[in-house]
């Protein structure tokens, strides 16, 4: 299986201070709006409610991580690495006290790669 979205290890540091700030249950979403894609928002449970048109993509630090379905429909044939960037992203993620935000960047997916994720899309219903 193709990973769908990974972190870098700064990413991944990020989210271990995260979850020694606010325990261990968080979650990423990334979404259309405010920030023009560019960033992935690492929220606890209880600040956002994960609907049915989200797509989880995988996990990063062992924190699952969601898509909007019309957010999927674009980035779809792309790996989404999600690292971390110094100054504030202005977003509402927990980081955003930290003097850091999460960024993502992304790669296009090999013809190797999107032959796999047409394969689980058609086998989830995407």
């Amino acid at each position: 299986m193709v990973a769908r979205v990974i972190a870098t290890p700064a990413a991944l540091e990020l989210i271990d201070y995260l979850k020694q700030q606010h325990g261990q249950a968080l979650l990423f979403h990334q979404s259309g709006g405010c920030c023009d894609n560019s960033a992935a928002n690492c929220y606890l449970p209880t600040d956002l409610t994960i609907g049915a048109h989200d797509v989880r993509l995988g996990e990063i630090g062992g924190v699952p991580f969601y898509i909007s379905a019309s957010q999927y429909q674009y980035w779809k044939h792309t790996q989404l690495i999600i690292d971390v960037v110094e100054g504030q992203g202005g977003t509402f993620s927990l980081e955003g006290s930290t003097g850091k935000a999460f960024h993502t960047r992304s790669r296009l997916f090999d013809d190797c790669e999107m032959a796999e994720v047409e394969v689980e899309d058609r086998a989830l219903g995407r």
